[in-house]
């Protein structure tokens, strides 16, 4: 079982981001994600921290699209890959109207046709090529060159049918969030695998280890419930046939969030983002488990 650490970062000074890093190289974890939230920019801080840590994956999940250009995302990345001794996982996605829109003036107009010409783009400047694409969306000419980098494994947050097989035709595989077995099993992995032969599926998951689940599903509720709101999650969540977010959390004690785990990756999940919830002894007891099922 594959398990990637993912932190929020908000709130974190630098020296501490390297601790979280360095901690989780200790621990053996398979890699170290950060999300592109309101705190500090996640390539950047990934460039340095891990420039400071070796022996450990990094990733993003994820970045969104809109803001950044093919041609200026593709000199991040390399950038990074550069300073980190090739070992980025580029996570990246649309996001959500809300933020796109309504926080940041783009146009959300079909997401879907965006990231089709976005990745159509990106991923041969990934590899140092040329390109030259005029979309209806972007267009993009130019090429990249970083010395040292090469091209950094390319994943997409895509939840629906249509996101899913640009994914799998376009990228090395997807990342989920608020995807439990059943979605995972009936829609996410058939079609991601109806465009892809090996793909990878990154499953996100909220993890807490605690001796009283019902209390901790209700803390999760009071804090991330408002997710189901958003368009994207309610379709996964509707497909998974369940409430809200807090019912594809994996809360339990040590034996019962193994099973579960155990039954993601039964579902398809190869690899996991897993982001420890709850209070700093249930998060210490979360990682200390989490840590000894990541077996890569």
């Amino acid at each position: 079982m594959r398990i990637g650490l993912s932190i929020d970062d908000r709130g974190l000074a630098h020296g501490d981001l390297v601790a979280e890093l360095r901690d989780a190289a200790e621990v053996g974890f398979a890699g170290f994600w950060l999300g592109q939230h309101t705190a500090g920019d996640a390539l950047t801080s990934l460039a340095v921290a891990g420039s400071a840590v070796a022996d450990i994956r990094i990733g993003t999940a994820v970045v969104p699209t809109y803001p950044r250009h093919p041609l200026a995302l593709a000199a991040q990345a390399l950038t990074v890959q550069a300073a980190t001794g090739n070992r980025l996982d580029l996570g990246i996605g649309t996001s959500h109207r809300a933020i796109i829109a309504d926080q940041l003036g783009y146009s959300f107009h079909k997401p879907a046709r965006h990231l089709r010409e976005y990745l159509t783009a990106l991923r041969p400047l990934l590899r140092g090529e040329v390109v030259d694409f005029h979309g209806e969306t972007l267009t993009a000419a130019g090429r990249i060159d970083v010395p040292g980098a090469s091209a950094p494994a390319l994943l997409v947050a895509a939840l629906g049918p249509v996101m899913l097989r640009i994914a799998g035709e376009l990228a090395d595989g997807t990342i989920t969030v608020w995807a439990g077995p059943n979605a995972l099993e009936k829609h996410i992995v058939p079609e991601l695998h109806r465009a892809a032969d090996d793909p990878r599926v990154v499953a996100m998951v909220s993890v807490c280890v605690t001796a009283d689940a019902a209390d901790a599903r209700g803390r999760f509720v009071a804090q991330f419930g408002g997710a189901g709101n958003l368009p994207s999650y309610r379709a996964v969540l509707d497909r998974e046939g369940v409430a809200g977010p807090e019912e594809v959390a994996v809360i339990g004690d040590e034996e019962s969030v193994a099973r579960q785990l155990r039954r993601l990756v039964a579902a398809g999940a190869t690899e996991f983002i897993a982001v420890p919830y709850g209070t700093p002894e249930e998060q210490l007891r979360t990682r200390n488990l989490l840590a000894e099922l990541n077996t890569a």
